[in-house]
């Protein structure tokens, strides 16, 4: 039973900024990684930006230079720092955790219930 409460989406103008944020609560042994997907209408969920627990990241090459995500580990939290935001960024955002919820299970993966981020004049 873990649950991802994501929050910060909403409609901004292309050029401007969203910082979105996930927080993980629950049967929480430890976490290994967390990220961020995106999925527009009609087409597939896309990987968006992943971190791990030591904080090594990796971005998709469209959104380098742009987004920035980071975590606080003592929080269970993950947060993208979106820029610069264009209209092909409009998308359902999915906050993603790979969490192991006791000593000797196996990682599962868990989702956030999406938050919609509009990028519009």
């Amino acid at each position: 039973q873990v649950q991802l409460v994501e929050s910060g989406g909403g409609l901004v103008q292309p050029g401007g900024s969203l910082r979105l944020s996930c927080a993980a609560s629950g049967s929480i042994f430890s976490i290994n990684a967390m990220g961020w997907y995106r999925q527009a209408p009609g087409k597939e969920r896309e990987l968006v930006a992943t971190i791990t627990n030591s904080r090594s990241t990796n971005y998709a090459d469209s959104v380098k230079g742009r987004f920035t995500i980071s975590s606080d580990n003592a929080k269970n939290t993950v947060y993208l720092q979106m820029n610069s935001l264009k209209p092909e960024d409009t998308a359902i955002y999915y906050c993603n955790a790979w969490v192991r919820m006791a000593w000797g299970l196996r990682d599962n993966e868990f989702w956030g219930q999406g938050t919609q981020v509009f990028v519009s004049s």
